[in-house]
């Protein structure tokens, strides 16, 4: 098949990739256009180092990586290699840096890739040019290496040329068509070419391109200092390219790679240097694009030394033969950086067929021309879990200019940096408040940030609550963002009564006409059922994979009311909106707010203030109903994300604050307090509750993740039929750990091993069980190991954790506390 006629704007490394991997998926009437020449276009591919780590905390990073050593390592041009295999070796100078290294071994054991600790002598041997006195140990991974970036794209290209793909050289954009929302092809400077599919693949440039249909693409081009050395003696006579591990000394934000005889120095430890796409000039006219050429490549500028200068003192010290030379040339090379540190893939929300593969280093760049077209042609992704890189994960903050410059900014300055999980990020902070904030202020909450919201993890104020309670410390590194308070507000909950700020969870109203059979075919569970019905369902996409786990609230016969993990389920309902317009989605998350009211005595605290009847009959569980809680009215829903008797109250957010007031002042007498973000976690893995994101996403499936009984196989999906085919070879499981050693206490994506001491799964949440007395970790784990008492044990950092796979739920099994 010819497939559809496809435009990708970019012929850097990640456009060469797509168009020969799209290719061999049959799609051949494919043009590729780039405003330089061919195959060193003057962007980033044409510059970049090719160093390609593959240790990274995100599991979909790693594969990407992992696929694109494997991809690189096939291809040749003549002869030559697109891949020098060195190995790479990250070393530690720092105790704290060494003990992060054993984080990062964790890392890479979980995601299945060949790695080993080494002690400081092993680092010497892999690497002789190490001052002996700095190095403290170090991370060895022998499948990293070296990307030689432009044969790679030279040799792709050839594979792609061969199915008929026509590259284009010389050919600037000037323009992307399109008609009645969708793409019809793009205007270049030398002649328009129709399209059906245009893809973005212009790298630095691509917030440019993207403007052109309008869309606001969240990346930043900074630049990045590289160096080469002079000939290092020590070097001499070095005639292959590369021999040593690529090196990276995080400690001081750089890097290092072999040159023959000389050594390329990257460098992060730099002032932030953002250009806007707009101001990098165009690819010159003669093919003399080289950074050392007369006309210098476009992502290219000029070397500022005193910014180095620090770099190359540190460098002097680390390695010490490098006091023999000098710097003989530099340049400050531009790279994209996003918000969050992560691709940008995916479809424009509002031009259809205009696509984007943005923010993609050469190390995942072969990967990321696998996933993007697999999700053209298949319609999904079947090889990776695009979730957390897709276009559409962002809130509308966090596109505004600003914002994107000031975090991108941040992210290259924190690139190497030892980043704890809750590590709340910097400025720009606040952004969004509930209207319970300044409350929450007075009682000494400690914010962390939840998709821009100040969300309590725990309250200053309930410190007198420890008294007479053992709440055991966890380890040095979970210790950090937490408070024995945690404890003492997750046990107040279940003893009394708690308040809890759900306002950043983002809830969605479906309503019109067709609303009912529409959420009817999206959701696994029944959602058409009688007015005020809540229903805990799950959407899947055409492949099987859970999109989402939501709640869907039937507030009128054509009004529904949906709690959603984030903008991508907003944007997963829009896009299957029907076309006769009976149907209309819109955010109800800016101008409502929620509040958990949770704990045996939560009917105390609320039915005094309601004429409503809120006993166990009066509001079963998983209903809803309007009310007046004093005088604000409210949607409540009987649910609870903790385990206890409660309900999900909402409001618009010009009553919030009266709404928290007047629980705050009724809930008092009865030792109600507010409880935060930490108890919340420890509560919910009490109860095996799932959190999308972190427990399942799309690779798994309902039967897989623990989920079957939120699917209903009597009714029509999208999605049922491959379900079906997934649900007869099921081969691992969400599973549930428990261990009695109480520093136990985990981060996720720890690696967990057998009892022959393979990796065989890795954890995705965790934390202290304060009413069951045991840290609580859920992993996957292969299917034949997630049975009830099957030993296994846990990495972490340099500790060994036994743990035991152990029903769920932890936490009252009968649910009788949900339903009293």
């Amino acid at each position: 098949m010819a497939g559809p006629r496809v435009v990708i704007i970019g012929a850097g490394v990640v456009g060469a990739a797509l168009a020969d991997e799209i290719s061999a998926r049959g799609w051949t009437e494919v043009t590729v256009v780039d405003q330089g020449p061919l195959p060193a276009t003057g962007g980033s591919s044409s510059h970049a180092p090719g160093l390609v780590f593959q240790a990274n905390p995100a599991k979909t990073m790693a594969e990407l990586a992992r696929f694109t050593v494997e991809k690189f390592r096939s291809l040749d041009v003549d002869g030559q290699p697109c891949f020098l295999q060195v190995g790479g070796l990250e070393i530690a100078t720092t105790p704290e840096r060494l003990t992060e290294l054993h984080r990062r071994h964790g890392w890479v054991t979980s995601w299945g890739i060949e790695a080993r600790l080494l002690g400081a002598q092993e680092c010497l041997d892999q690497h002789p040019l190490l001052n002996p006195d700095r190095v403290l140990g170090g991370l060895f991974v022998p499948a990293d290496g070296l990307a030689r970036s432009v044969l790679a794209v030279e040799a792709q290209i050839r594979r792609a040329t061969t199915r008929g793909v026509r590259f284009l050289a010389r050919h600037e954009v000037l323009d992307v068509h399109q008609h009645q929302g969708r793409v019809t092809g793009v205007r270049t400077d030398r002649g328009e070419i129709p399209a059906d599919v245009v893809v973005c693949c212009a790298g630095i440039w691509g917030p440019k391109i993207a403007r052109m249909v309008g869309l606001n693409l969240p990346l930043t081009p900074l630049a990045h200092q590289l160096a080469r050395t002079g000939p290092l003696p020590a070097l001499a006579g070095q005639t292959e390219e590369a021999v040593r591990p690529i090196l990276r000394h995080q400690d001081a934000d750089l890097y290092y790679r072999d040159r023959y005889d000389c050594l390329t120095i990257g460098s992060y430890g730099h002032r932030p240097m953002p250009v806007s796409a707009d101001d990098i000039r165009p690819t010159p006219v003669t093919d003399d694009i080289r950074p050392t050429g007369n006309a210098a490549m476009p992502s290219v500028l000029e070397f500022t030394e005193d910014d180095f200068a620090g770099a190359w003192r540190e460098t002097r010290s680390l390695l010490p033969a490098t006091r023999e030379t000098k710097i003989e040339e530099g340049i400050n090379g531009l790279f994209s950086f996003t918000t969050d540190g992560l691709p940008l893939l995916g479809e424009s929300p509002d031009v259809k067929g205009f696509w984007v593969a943005e923010a993609v280093w050469v190390t995942h760049s072969a990967g990321v021309g696998r996933a993007l077209a697999e999700w053209l042609v298949d319609g999904h992704c079947s090889t990776f879990d695009l979730h957390a890189c897709d276009l559409n994960r962002f809130e509308p903050h966090q596109l505004a200019p600003d914002y994107v410059l000031a975090r991108s900014s941040r992210n290259f300055v924190e690139v190497y940096d030892i980043l704890h999980p809750l590590q709340p990020p910097g400025d720009p902070r606040p952004i969004r408040t509930s209207p319970f904030h300044p409350r929450q202020q007075e009682l000494g909450a400690h914010f962390l940030e939840a998709n821009g919201w100040e969300r309590p993890q725990w309250y200053e104020s309930n410190s007198g609550l420890l008294k007479g309670r053992s709440i055991p410390t966890p380890n040095d590194w979970a210790a950090r963002h937490w408070s024995p308070i945690v404890g003492a507000e997750a046990q107040v909950t279940r003893e009394r009564v708690a308040l809890y700020d759900m306002t950043a969870l983002k809830r969605l109203e479906v309503a019109g006409p067709g609303a009912a059979t529409f959420l009817e075919y999206l959701c696994t569970g029944k959602v058409d059922k009688s007015v005020g019905s809540v229903t805990y369902t799950l959407l899947l996409g055409t492949d099987g994979g859970i999109r989402s786990d939501v709640t869907v609230a039937r507030l009128a016969a054509d009004r529904f009311q949906i709690g959603v993990n984030g903008n991508l389920d907003h944007h997963w309902l829009t896009r299957h909106l029907p076309a006769d317009g009976t149907v209309q989605v819109r955010d109800l998350t800016p101008g409502t707010c929620c509040i958990g009211l949770w704990g045996p005595l939560a009917r105390d605290v609320l039915q005094p203030l309601t004429r409503t009847d809120f006993s166990a009959n009066g509001l079963k569980y998983f209903r809803a109903k309007q009310a007046y809680i004093g005088s604000v009215p409210v949607t409540a829903m009987r649910l609870s994300y903790v385990g206890e008797l409660g309900w999900e109250l909402y409001t618009t957010a010009d009553l919030g604050l009266k709404l928290w007031d007047t629980l705050w002042q009724a809930a008092g007498p009865l030792g109600g307090i507010a409880a935060g973000r930490g108890a919340f976690n420890s509560l919910r893995l009490e109860k095996g509750y799932r959190a999308f994101g972190t427990d399942m996403t799309y690779e798994h499936d309902p039967y897989e993740a623990g989920l079957a009984f939120a699917v209903r196989p009597d009714k029509d999906f999208l999605g049922k039929p491959a379900l079906l085919r997934r649900a007869t070879d099921v081969r691992r499981r969400l599973t549930c750990l428990t261990m009695d050693d109480p520093r136990a206490v985990l981060m996720g994506q720890e690696p967990v091993y057998d009892r022959e001491d393979r990796a065989v799964g890795y954890v995705t949440s965790a934390a202290y069980g304060y009413t069951v007395g045991r840290p609580i970790a859920y992993a996957w784990l292969p299917a034949e190991l997630a049975v009830p008492r099957t030993p296994v044990h846990i990495g972490y950092f340099a500790d060994r954790f036994e743990a035991v796979v152990t029903e769920e739920p932890l936490f009252d099994p009968s649910m009788s506390r949900l339903r009293g």
